[in-house]
C-alpha cells in the first residue's frame, strides 16, 4: 500500500446478516473458525451453526443478528489484520461501533460479544412490539426530514435515527408518527418514503430504557485506550479515550448514527480507500451515495479478500 493511501476499516450494523456468513472464510483461515470457536464458548451457545446454517427466523432476532454480526465482522478482521492491512481508522455503523472497538483494542472480542447479545435484547424489551416503528426517507433534505418529523410528532417521539448519507435517511419513533411523517415528507417532494420491517424503533428516546441498561453493563467493562482512532455514530467525532468511547456506546442508543457526518470526517482526515468488513456491502453502498471517487472494498468470503488484498498490494 502506498504511503498516501489512508485505510479506514468499517463494520456493519444490523440488517447485514445472511445465512452462511462467515462460513467460507471459517474454512479457508484457522484464525476465522477461532473467532467462531471463541464467540460459541462466550455465549454458551452454537452460534457458529445458526451463522453458517441458519434457520434465518433465528438469525433475525435482534439478540442473535447483533452477536452473529460482530462475530462474522471480526472473524474478517482477523484474517485481513494477519495478512498485513492495517487501518489508520475505524468506524462501525450502530452495532458495528462495538466491531470497530474491538479491532482498536479498546475491548476484548468476548465482552464485546455477550454485550451486544444484551444490547439487542434490551433493546427489543425497551417497546412492546407495535407501539413503535422505522422508515426510510430517500432524496430529501436533513432539514426538511427533521421538519416532517416535528410537524408528524403531535405530542409523540420521531426523529431521525440514522443519517446514513444525502440520498438516505431513517426515522424512528411511534408507529403512528412515524406513518405521518413518511406522508409528509412523501408530500413534500421526498424521493421515495417507506416504513421498514424492523422489530423496535432503534436510535431514538424511547430506547432510554434500554440505553439506561445497558450503561449499566458498558460501566462494568474494562475499556482501554484505542490502538487507532474511532469516528464514533453519536457524535461524529474521532474517539481516542477508553472513557469516550463507553460514554459514545452508551449515547448511541437513543442518539442519532450520523454516518454520513463520520464519513466525511474520515474523508476530512485524508482516507483514500474504505473497507468494509462483515456480512454484505451496505457501508460501500453508502460510500458511493457520499464519495464516488473513493476506494470502496468490502471482504465476506475468499473472492473479495482476495480483491481486497490485490489493491492493498499484499499477497495472499
Amino acid at each position: 500500500m502506498t504511503e498516501n493511501h489512508t485505510i479506514a476499516f468499517l463494520f456493519p450494523g444490523q440488517g447485514s446478516q445472511a445465512v452462511g456468513m462467515g462460513k467460507e472464510l471459517s474454512e479457508h483461515h484457522p484464525i476465522a473458525r477461532q473467532t467462531f470457536e471463541e464467540a460459541d464458548e462466550a455465549l454458551g451457545y452454537k452460534l457458529s451453526q445458526i451463522c453458517f446454517e441458519g434457520p434465518e427466523e433465528k438469525l433475525r432476532m435482534t439478540e442473535v443478528t447483533q452477536p452473529a454480526i460482530l462475530t462474522a465482522s471480526i472473524a474478517a478482521w482477523r484474517v485481513l489484520n494477519a495478512k498485513g492491512v492495517k487501518p489508520e481508522f475505524v468506524a462501525g455503523h450502530s452495532l458495528g461501533e462495538y466491531s470497530a472497538h474491538v479491532a482498536a483494542g479498546t475491548i476484548s472480542f468476548a465482552d464485546a460479544v455477550r454485550t451486544v447479545r444484551h444490547r439487542g435484547q434490551y433493546m427489543q424489551e425497551a417497546v412492546p412490539v407495535g407501539v413503535g416503528a422505522m422508515a426510510a426517507i430517500l432524496g430529501m433534505d436533513l432539514d426538511l426530514v427533521s421538519a416532517a418529523c416535528s410537524d408528524a410528532a403531535e405530542g409523540e417521539v420521531c426523529e431521525p435515527a440514522n443519517i446514513n448519507s444525502p440520498e438516505q435517511i431513517v426515522i424512528s419513533g411511534h408507529a403512528g408518527a412515524v406513518e405521518r411523517a413518511t406522508k409528509l415528507a412523501d408530500e413534500r417532494g421526498a424521493k421515495r418514503a417507506k416504513v421498514l420491517p424492523v422489530s423496535a424503533p432503534f436510535h431514538c428516546s424511547l430506547m432510554k430504557p434500554a440505553q439506561e441498561r445497558l450503561a449499566a453493563d458498558l460501566q462494568g467493562l474494562n475499556f482501554q485506550k484505542p490502538t487507532v482512532d474511532v469516528a464514533c455514530n453519536v457524535d461524529a467525532a474521532l474517539v481516542n479515550t477508553g472513557e469516550r468511547g463507553r460514554d459514545a456506546l452508551i449515547r448511541q442508543v437513543t442518539g442519532s448514527v450520523k454516518w454520513y457526518q463520520s464519513m466525511h470526517l474520515l474523508l476530512a482526515e485524508g482516507v483514500q480507500v474504505f473497507v468494509e468488513l462483515g456480512p454484505g456491502k451496505v457501508l460501500c453502498g453508502l460510500m458511493r451515495q457520499i464519495d464516488r471517487s473513493k476506494h470502496c472494498f468490502n471482504v465476506s468470503d475468499e473472492a473479495s479478500l482476495h480483491k481486497t488484498l490485490e489493491h492493498c498490494a499484499v499477497k495472499a
